[in-house]
């Protein structure tokens, strides 16, 4: 197994075409094509995360956040960024790093939350916008049906909790092949009338080369005639945060208390205290503060998240509680769950490579300590 086939595993979880535009995701060190011995995940990697894998005999670090952020001009070993990359890199370690494809996908980052306070019925807070596109195509009418379910195979007519969607309409099409043309239907200099099915399809946009690729190689014609467009439509499974509910209402202070103890925190930051049950909860893992007002939109009770300045808290405003349970905490378990959907994948695509090969790092990596 290389590395390139980990990547693929790890993009069905959290395609990182959906990662935000600032951020740098992906095999940051080392070549894809590197055969993989043993895998560490990790929340961040540090020179103690490097090391933890020397000691394993890992060489590939499966990272939350990434290393490398901004561009690196040097690498001298002036700063903790530079000794990890020159570390790794001298110990043949590769790094790939998830971060916002995670914090964007639907079992990512705000699953992982809910799923630690037992919340329901989630849904994304705030959905990414151009997620969604749609092919409309045209095919003979006798080959519409295998070219339909060859756009189905690679995931294209998937809506919400539905798949294999289309729509499609008769038509009649015309066309006349020129003298450099190699025609599988009419002669050349002839203008040609077929029956056609114009078959109208959407897919999520990470998938549209996947989607083009089986268009051209299962249609008949020598110039295949297509249109792709980005569409405006809400997407249910992709954006950051989420909206949730508490099998049963609590109290405030109580719903506090017993997210300090779930999410392991050393402290939490909270708005003033409203006097009301705490059912809908909002949640957004990490630096949180731009998802303010949608939670106040979605009527949240509370919403929890990390990293809120001062003047975050009076956004508040007396509607909602707004909670700071810290960066690390809020995210903590993010890798936990990594390991255990990385387990299922490899075992079943490579038997041989034991589950002893794929480890969690013990590093805790959290740069903020408590009193």
């Amino acid at each position: 197994m290389i590395i390139q086939q980990v990547i693929d595993f790890l993009e069905e979880l959290a395609p990182l075409h959906y990662a935000e535009d600032f951020d740098n995701v992906g095999l940051l060190v080392g070549n894809k094509n590197t055969e993989v011995t043993s895998i560490l995940v990790t929340h961040d990697t540090l020179e103690e995360v490097v090391d933890e894998a020397i000691e394993k005999k890992c060489n590939l670090i499966v990272s939350f956040h990434p290393i490398i952020f901004g561009g690196l001009k040097k690498i001298n070993g002036n700063n903790y960024v530079e000794r990890v990359v020159i570390k790794a890199i001298q110990n043949n370690i590769a790094i790939f790093a998830i971060h916002t494809a995670l914090d964007n996908a639907w079992n990512g980052v705000n699953a992982i939350m809910c799923k630690k306070l037992g919340l329901i019925n989630q849904k994304i807070l705030i959905p990414k916008k151009e997620t969604i596109k749609k092919l409309v195509t045209f095919v003979p009418k006798a080959e519409a049906r295998n070219l339909r379910q060859a756009l189905f195979d690679v995931g294209a007519g998937n809506i919400g909790n539905y798949d294999d969607c289309s729509f499609n309409l008769e038509g009649t099409g015309s066309f006349k092949p020129n003298k450099d043309s190699n025609p599988t239907i009419g002669k050349k200099g002839e203008i040609h009338f077929e029956i056609e099915t114009q078959i109208g399809i959407t897919f999520h946009a990470h998938l549209e080369s996947q989607v083009l690729k089986a268009l051209i190689e299962n249609h008949p014609y020598e110039e295949v005639a297509y249109e792709v467009t980005t569409l405006e439509n809400t997407n249910q499974k992709i954006g950051m945060g989420m909206i949730a509910e508490l099998p049963q209402d609590m109290d405030e202070l109580a719903f506090l208390k017993f997210v300090k103890t779930k999410m392991n925190c050393g402290v939490i930051k909270h708005s003033k205290l409203l006097g009301k049950k705490i059912n809908k909860v909002a949640v957004l893992g990490g630096s949180g503060s731009f998802a303010i007002t949608a939670a106040k939109r979605a009527k949240a009770d509370i919403f929890l998240t990390a990293d809120l300045k001062y003047h975050d808290f009076y956004q508040a405003e007396n509607q909602i509680i707004i909670a700071d349970i810290g960066h690390y905490e809020s995210e903590q378990y993010t890798k936990n769950e990594l390991v255990d959907f990385l387990t299922k994948k490899i075992t079943n695509f490579a038997p041989a490579f034991e589950k002893r090969n794929l480890k969690i790092s013990e590093v805790n990596t959290n740069p903020i300590k408590y009193l």
